[in-house]
Parts: structure tokens; sequence; C-alpha cells
């Protein structure tokens, strides 16, 4: 089994996505591709964007139904850590799950939702 990379998205940007048929964040118009994480990096890249911000969702993805280019590049700091970009849209059937992204009181994100 592949495993899976982890997209955080508003729940109103994902179904917009959806009604459209493909998902294109704002992000993408930003920068030129899809910030996703593997699940060793997602909560780190949550509270570092992300923090206090309700209404969150992570799209599961399996890289292996994805039909735009997926690279492994590094991030916005200076380690050597490489993260998932995808160039171009993400189809849907790529996704195999959506979930709540919830934070703590304090607005910290401290576990993967099950």
């Amino acid at each position: 089994m592949t495993v899976p990379i982890l997209h955080i998205t508003t729940g109103e940007e994902w179904l917009a996505g959806r009604q459209e048929g493909r998902y294109l964040p704002e992000s993408y118009r930003k920068d030129g591709f899809i910030h996703c994480s593997t699940p060793e990096q997602v909560l780190r890249v949550a509270n570092q964007f992300f923090a206090g911000q309700p209404g969150l969702v992570l799209l599961v993805l399996d890289p292996a139904r994805l039909a735009s280019e997926l690279r492994w590049e590094p991030g916005s700091d200076a380690t050597d850590e490489l993260f998932p970009h995808l160039y171009g849209p993400l189809n849907l059937e790529a996704v195999t799950r959506v979930v709540a992204l919830e934070a703590d009181t304090q607005g910290r994100f401290t576990h993967l939702p099950s």
C-alpha cells in the first residue's frame, strides 16, 4: 500500500472543489502548486500555518491516484526536509478520506484525526 500524503484546507474550499469537479486552492494560484505533507509533517505544518483556525479539513490522498505531477521539494524553512507538492489540480478520485482537523482549546493541533 502506498503511504498517503495529506493536504490541509478549509471545509469551504474543499466543498467548492467538489462542486467544480476538481480541487485547486487559492494557494495554487499564488505558489504554482498545492502544498501537501506526510503524516509525520502535517501537525507541525498545521501549527505553523493554521494555528487557531476553525473549519479545517484534512484531505487524505493516494499518490498512486493523482493525475497531476507530484514532486518532493524543500519546504520554506532552511532544512533539507522534502515536502510533497502537487503541480496541477487535485483530481477528486485521489482523495480517499476527508476528516475534520480540529485544534485544542489553546488553538494547537496535537493529534491526527482517526
